[in-house]
């Protein structure tokens, strides 16, 4: 049996770069935002490390642009950073407008500008969101694909969503959002991203449209999911895509139930954290 100064030992962080690893590790799988001091009683849990070199390493880390200090309540955070470019699905980069970028072929690069509206890929179901969308383009599905495939995104926050429908394959998108400040930055981002011919923006209640569309996104609460869902069936076309974000994984029973009831059927689901994805076809 190991001694606690065996333990202690073998478990001693002294490596500056496997302490950074593991200081980003703990902050991106944290269900929750970590103050400093909180990440330091975490991984004082699991290893000896020292206060300088861990104060080093979250230093170092924010000059790196991978971990940001956020304030709320006069509480100090460390959140993962979304200033720079940063890869949020097998194929979809997001990054600041006028940052540099390269991308791999077969990326595909949106630029988000940072604002009051939901969607600057920062939260779970926002990844999730373009995830469900990518997977329902990467599929066989060919009415996504055809020349007349649109897609309409509930609740556009940034545009985000109709931006990447469009980035990856959907020939046209219309974004509705209520909130005069979202249409404002979605329309920012559209422009940002070069693509005012290909997605419209309206002031609409998804209850005040009535046209038909190859693909639906909506990452909203679960609540406003399932009130909308015989709308949605009502204006999504036969095979047709709807890609729900916003769900808590207790949530996904009752979600799962009143989509299948309305004729939907599943065909692709993701978790992060606390959080669920799905894609469900008509």
């Amino acid at each position: 049996m190991m001694t606690v100064s065996e333990k202690t030992a073998k478990n001693a962080l002294t490596d500056s770069r496997a302490i950074r690893q593991k200081v980003f590790e703990t902050i991106s799988e944290s269900k929750k935002r970590l103050t400093p001091g909180e990440l330091k009683k975490r991984l004082s849990q699991k290893f000896a490390i020292d206060k300088k070199l861990l104060k080093t390493a979250i230093s170092d880390l924010v000059a790196g642009r991978q971990l940001v200090y956020t304030y709320n309540f006069g509480c100090s955070f460390l959140e993962k950073s979304f200033n720079k470019p940063t890869r949020i699905s097998k194929r979809v980069v997001l990054k600041p407008p006028g940052m540099r970028y390269t991308p791999e072929s077969d990326e595909v690069v949106i630029d988000i500008a940072q604002g009051a509206s939901f969607g600057s890929g920062e939260h779970p179901t926002t990844r999730l969101a373009v995830r469900g969308i990518e997977a329902a383009l990467s599929g066989k599905n060919c009415l996504l694909k055809t020349n007349h495939a649109r897609a309409l995104d509930i609740g556009t926050g940034s545009g985000i969503l109709a931006i990447a429908a469009v980035s990856l394959g959907v020939k046209k998108a219309l974004a509705i959002d209520i909130d005069p400040c979202s249409r404002s930055e979605a329309k920012k981002n559209i422009s940002l991203n070069n693509m005012e011919d290909r997605i419209q923006i309206l002031d609409r209640n998804i209850e005040n449209i009535d046209e038909k569309f190859s693909m639906i996104t909506a990452n909203l609460r679960y609540p406003t999911i399932k009130r909308l869902c015989s709308h949605i069936l009502k204006i999504t076309e036969k095979q047709g895509m709807v890609v729900v974000s916003g769900i808590k994984t207790d949530e996904v029973p009752d979600i799962l139930n009143t989509f299948t009831q309305k004729g939907f059927g599943c065909v692709w689901k993701e978790f992060e954290k606390d959080w669920v994805g799905m894609v469900f076809v008509r």
